[in-house]
């Protein structure tokens, strides 16, 4: 059984179109899935499947993620909306492939407008399962988990241009999370001559990634004070926080993980410690390039150019930034809001 809701507030401060919470008492699923926007087409977003508190932390986690969509796919210029799901895992063992099926006919009961893909906790494979039951999905063929390291790889560059005039050697990056993304970002750094710091819930993961591209290993308490010019953060959400802000040893923040601020006023307090933060929506839009690339028949050469693109947009929104002394957070979610209001406008 599940509920559909249309409401303009379901949280305060978090505006959301459309929201289904689900169960399913053959298989014990429950889930969320939030559509923030349409705007500009299908509610394109990630399927993510963790442990929550309760029903209401999956609520707000979805809601807060499908608006970082919503400025995601509107910045990168792609004809979707923005969305999120969550599966909320279960104790005990479960009939996994049961309950994305179950998942499936929530899907599909917006008809098409929820595009679902791959996020933290599910994969292609799972995608497949569900696709067999919803009306459509994303990344049930490949992995974007690539084409997202890469456009986060170019934004990094970028600010280290904007910050620095320089390249990538020499230069430290703390990498928080070396999943998919996280390790395929530390082996492009390296490539570039960046000195890799790399941490991980998983200890053997995170000294593996760093033996591979010949960087080092810290535990995960003690990354954000590591000294460094950069502090990637690519797994959980939330990590910068008024209370982290003043430990931090970075210049830049930028990284792949998805709402990495835990509340806006974070973006003014780094700027006032001179550290610069690159929107996670504008750097991490790779994935859902790719997503389109595929739909529309993109070569390998055309989809890496536009993943690149991330890098000079990346460029452009620090130096506006720096004109009109506002956060790089409201040019970012500025320029988004322009290409809402035009949603007429080409897309790449």
């Amino acid at each position: 059984m599940s509920t559909v809701i249309n409401v303009a507030d379901t949280t305060p401060g978090i505006r959301t179109a459309r929201l289904a919470v689900g169960h399913d008492d053959a298989t014990g699923m429950q889930a969320v899935i939030a559509i923030d926007d349409t705007t500009l087409g299908p509610a394109l977003g990630g399927v993510r499947w963790m442990p929550y508190p309760d029903m209401d932390a999956a609520v707000t986690e979805a809601c807060r993620l499908a608006r970082g969509m919503t400025l995601k796919n509107a910045l990168a210029q792609l004809p979707y909306g923005g969305a999120k799901s969550v599966i909320l895992s279960q104790d005990g063992e479960a009939d996994r492939a049961a309950v994305l099926r179950a998942f499936g006919r929530l899907v599909a009961e917006f008809d098409g407008a929820y595009i679902p893909g791959v996020d933290m906790g599910t994969t292609v494979e799972d995608l497949a399962v569900i696709g067999t039951v919803a009306p459509d999905v994303a990344c049930n063929h490949a992995d974007p988990s690539p084409w997202t390291a890469l456009g986060v790889y170019s934004g990094i560059v970028a600010a280290v241009r904007h910050l620095d005039h320089s390249g990538l050697a020499g230069h430290r990056v703390v990498i928080q999370g070396v999943g998919h993304v996280g390790a395929n970002l530390a082996q492009r750094l390296a490539n570039a001559g960046a000195e890799v710091v790399v941490c991980d819930i998983d200890p053997a993961r995170s000294e593996r990634i760093a033996a591979s591209v010949g960087g080092r290993s810290v535990a995960p308490e003690k990354a954000l004070g590591v000294p460094c010019d950069v502090l990637a953060p690519c797994a959980q959400a939330r990590v910068i926080t008024t209370a982290t802000v003043p430990t931090l040893g970075c210049r830049i923040v930028a990284g792949a993980a998805n709402d990495v601020l835990s509340e806006r006023s974070c973006a003014d307090e780094l700027a006032g410690m001179g550290i610069t933060y690159v929107p996670d929506f504008l750097l991490n839009a790779g994935g859902v390039i790719h997503i389109y690339a595929i739909r529309s028949g993109w070569d390998h050469t055309r989809l890496e150019g536009v993943v690149m693109g991330i890098g000079h947009r990346t460029g452009d929104v620090l130096e506006r930034a720096r004109a009109t002394g506002r956060t790089p957070l409201d040019i970012a979610e500025e320029l988004a809001d322009e290409r809402l209001g035009h949603p007429a406008s080409v897309p790449i």
